[in-house]
């Protein structure tokens, strides 16, 4: 829902900084895998309750993941390199409740139904991507330049790490926190399946 808007704020500075890397001969495909790894240091850190520490990891991960689009532009979009960018987003997604469920035993329902939460919308994400595929539907402008089909919905990328901020910052909240996102998700699932089925 958010995520037209954060383009346009973060869209100009990576850009210029996606220049300056783009000339050192660093691809976006190394960036995206050098976020990913960045961003499971996250799970360690939220295990033994450095959680503003996990905040600072997580921000460089997504710095990492704005980077990598923006460089892709630069050097030339791949279909794989949109294919890596979407498998390590999800992977850092989930191990982020990995990490909460890891801190505190009584996490463990609330990241259990979080990541099942995830399954839902990843699933009807890139469900919906096949689906505009075969039917030749255009990306909405929007939302810049993409390697496939992006569908709006509730919870989305800028929602997700606006979560992550929360739960660094009250873990002590996080089975409220968790409880909330999951609904958010769940619903955000539940509408793609019925805007899917109305085109």
């Amino acid at each position: 829902m958010l995520d037209p808007l954060m383009r346009r704020l973060v869209d100009p500075p990576l850009d210029a900084i996606a220049r300056v890397v783009a000339r050192s001969g660093v691809s976006a495909n190394q960036l995206t895998l050098a976020g990913l790894a960045v961003g499971l240091v996250s799970v360690p850190l939220i295990a033994h309750g450095r959680f503003l520490e996990a905040l600072a990891v997580i921000l460089i991960n997504r710095l990492l993941d704005g980077l990598d689009g923006a460089v892709a532009r630069i050097r030339g979009a791949t279909g794989f390199g949109g294919y890596l960018d979407i498998v390590c987003d999800m992977v850092f997604y989930a191990a982020v409740p990995v990490g909460f469920a890891m801190n505190n035993p009584a996490n463990g329902l609330w990241a259990t139904l979080l990541l099942a939460s995830f399954i839902c919308t990843g699933a009807t994400f890139l469900g919906r991507a096949i689906l505009a595929a075969q039917r030749g539907e255009q990306l909405e402008s929007d939302r810049g330049e993409k390697s496939f089909f992006h569908s709006a919905g509730l919870m989305e990328g800028t929602e997700t790490i606006l979560a992550f901020f929360l739960f660094c910052l009250f873990p002590g909240a996080f089975p409220v926190l968790a409880g909330g996102v999951a609904f958010l998700c769940f619903w955000t699932a539940a509408a793609r399946v019925m805007a899917a089925r109305a085109i």
